[in-house]
């Protein structure tokens, strides 16, 4: 695991526990790649990100470790 991953490990759950309270007062660029590991298309309209534009903000080593995350955090439930 690197930095990026374990850090975006830990602030998807943060949100999913504390849901949007927790997830608003995070940074945009997390926000956005939580919003991304979490499917919360509902979080980036929020922002005003599509998700063309969310996968560009996060950029290219971002996007590569949310997929896995992702499924990180759907096998631990």
């Amino acid at each position: 695991m690197n930095a990026r991953y374990e850090h975006l490990l830990r602030k998807s759950p943060d949100a999913t526990r504390g849901g949007h309270e927790a997830w608003a007062v995070q940074s945009t660029g997390e926000r956005v790649a939580v919003a991304l590991v979490l499917n919360r298309a509902d979080w980036l309209a929020e922002t005003d990100y599509s998700i063309a534009e969310a996968i560009e903000r996060s950029g290219s080593k971002w996007v590569a470790i949310i997929p896995r995350v992702a499924r990180q955090l759907a096998e631990e439930d």
